[in-house]
């Protein structure tokens, strides 16, 4: 977490050079000659994870006004006095780790940690942040702020899932009953209306292609397949395929528009597989056993297979679940 430090008077400077000290990842933010706080900000404003302002709210708030554009990209900012007594969390207190990163700076200081994002003040789960600690997709800011209102208000939510679980948050609770789940942890889609869900990453779609197959082909395969079976592109952690096709110019853009990596096998680990159905149209064209089904398995590193191996006229995917437990 790239930290800057940045202070008005001389006070605030010495308490400045403490935090840089003590916080391994911060440096101090310097004025050029005339350079006024905002512009300072301004000029670091994309560079930061954090941002740790010795100065009036007032002056914070105007500085940081043009440059706020979302949670899930805005540095964190913490707004201090210069003695540390009271350690404000300001922005992105959540995702951008700022309530932490104020009780952290008030440890130091000795001061008071000001956190005014109701779960904490209640002592419950933020959703936003136990979807990025466990790897779950959350669902749409709207639905977010609506169930994480609802989660205040009541204290407690009930939580569906089809994942193991062997704990969950203070604020949440394991259901077996669906129909009372207010939260659903699932890569299945179910239909609405219904719990919120939250989806695991847990999905490795195992490709194999001929040469030349475009992106829409790609597309079209998962869009099918997720279809028929009811799954989540949203649970889908990644791709798999063979090493002979990491320079397939389809397959690749396939992956960089949905923001999926791609584990690629040589022959000799996926022919190490054993249990599977042997392709010979595979062992003839790139001399493995398979493409689809066993790069799936051995991204995943499991044996559970959702999917076999289906074909269309230029593309093969199978699904592998990866082990997955909240």
């Amino acid at each position: 977490m790239k930290i800057g430090v940045i202070a008005v008077t001389e006070g605030g400077h010495k308490l400045a050079a403490t935090l840089v000290e003590q916080l391994s990842t911060a440096t101090l933010l310097s004025r050029d000659k005339d350079e006024k706080i905002a512009e300072c900000i301004a000029r670091n404003w994309q560079q930061l994870d954090g941002l740790v302002c010795i100065m009036a709210t007032g002056i914070v708030v105007r500085s940081i006004a043009p440059l706020i554009v979302d949670k899930q990209v805005d540095p964190c900012v913490i707004v201090c006095d210069q003695l540390g007594a009271h350690v404000i969390s300001l922005l992105s207190g959540h995702l951008g780790g700022g309530n932490a990163l104020a009780t952290e700076i008030a440890d130091i200081t000795g001061g008071q940690a000001v956190i005014t994002t109701a779960s904490d003040t209640l002592g419950l789960i933020a959703l936003d942040l136990w979807a990025k600690e466990k790897d779950l997709t959350p669902p749409a800011k709207d639905v977010l702020t609506r169930i994480t209102t609802q989660l205040v208000n009541k204290g407690s939510l009930l939580v569906f899932s089809d994942v193991a679980v062997t704990s969950l948050p203070k604020g949440l609770k394991r259901t077996d009953n669906l129909a009372e789940a207010e939260i659903i942890v699932s890569h299945k889609r179910y239909s609405p209306p219904g719990p919120v869900p939250f989806y695991p990453k847990n999905l490795v779609v195992g490709v194999g292609c001929n040469r030349g197959t475009g992106l829409n082909e790609f597309e079209e395969a998962l869009a099918e397949l997720f279809s028929d079976l009811q799954l989540s592109h949203a649970s889908i952690r990644n791709l798999a395929s063979i090493d002979k096709k990491n320079d397939e110019v389809g397959l690749l853009q396939f992956a960089e528009k949905n923001c999926w990596t791609i584990d690629f096998f040589d022959n000799t680990t996926i022919n190490s597989q054993n249990n599977l159905e042997i392709s010979f149209a595979a062992l003839k064209a790139v001399g493995a056993i398979g493409v689809a089904e066993p790069t799936s398995l051995l991204s995943a590193n499991s044996n559970l297979l959702i999917s076999r191996k289906r074909k269309w006229k230029n593309v093969t995917m199978a699904i592998a679940q990866v082990p997955f437990t909240l």
